[in-house]
């Protein structure tokens, strides 16, 4: 039987997981106790044979302990990793700290012990595709070393929890896109997801932050948010046997709000 590992008991999280988990064991990680609590307590109501890893992702031991964790029950056929914090919600620190340098680390860790058919999905965000760096700011982005990741310049320059934002998520696109050679030669495979609007709780912080997203969503022509539901039927495309071609790559998946920015605004 394989395993499942999903980061992030969120909304997201919580529909990945029970998308994938059927028939396999989930090991799903948080850093808040309560929250993965309670989605073990759902999860195993439901019929799943799922498991508990309180995560920092943020700690770099502690996603490595996440991953030994995962090789120690059985062989890893996917890592989808949720695990995330808002522009809405969080400090400059705490973004750079979590969804980029935490994205850093599952990458690094589970590139550790990836084995043939293993594919990781990291969800990245449709902010990335906003971002204006320079050729030299994202090689630097890709490459560096995940322990100096937070001193790059790049990092330190952005002067607010958006910027910050945007930064990292596009970090997560261009690392993703640098370690597809690594996962390649073990037969494995990495991608992005990078969701616009989706229904959860992140983004109704957001929407009471005062960010009009509903303005954006008519303007495009969906005229809805997306659903942790639709980001889990992608994930399951990336981590099943339908995409055994695609890696190192991201898959945008937002009503086409960033095709309306592009075009259209």
């Amino acid at each position: 039987m394989s395993v499942v590992v999903v980061t992030g008991a969120g909304g997201m999280g919580l529909a990945v997981a029970r998308r994938l988990g059927s028939g396999c064991t989930v090991l799903l990680a948080d850093a808040f106790p309560a929250s993965l609590e309670r989605a073990i307590n759902t999860m195993t109501a439901e019929g799943y044979d799922v498991r508990g890893h309180l995560t920092d992702v943020s700690d770099a031991a502690a996603v490595a302990g996440l991953a030994k964790a995962a090789a120690d029950i059985g062989p890893i056929g996917a890592v989808v990793h949720t695990a995330g914090v808002s522009a809405a919600t969080a400090t400059i620190g705490q973004i750079m700290a979590v969804d980029l340098a935490g994205t850093a680390h599952v990458i690094d860790a589970f590139g550790e012990v990836a084995t043939h058919g293993t594919s990781l999905v990291c969800v990245a965000s449709m902010a990335g595709h906003y971002a204006t760096l320079s050729p030299v700011q994202e090689r630097a982005l890709a490459l560096t070393p995940s322990a100096e990741l937070l001193g790059l310049p790049v990092v330190a320059a952005a002067g607010t929890p958006v910027g910050a934002y945007i930064v990292a998520k596009r970090a997560n696109q261009v690392r993703v896109q640098a370690a597809a050679l690594d996962w390649n030669r073990r037969g494995a495979r990495i991608n992005t997801i990078s969701p616009g609007m989706i229904a959860t709780a992140m983004s109704r912080a957001e929407a009471d932050s005062g960010h009009d997203m509903m303005a954006t969503l008519d303007a495009c022509g969906i005229g809805r948010t997306g659903t942790p539901a639709e980001i889990a039927e992608a994930a399951a495309f990336l981590t099943g046997p339908a995409s055994r071609y695609i890696t190192g790559t991201d898959l945008l998946i937002d009503g086409g709000q960033a095709a309306w920015l592009r075009w259209h605004r």
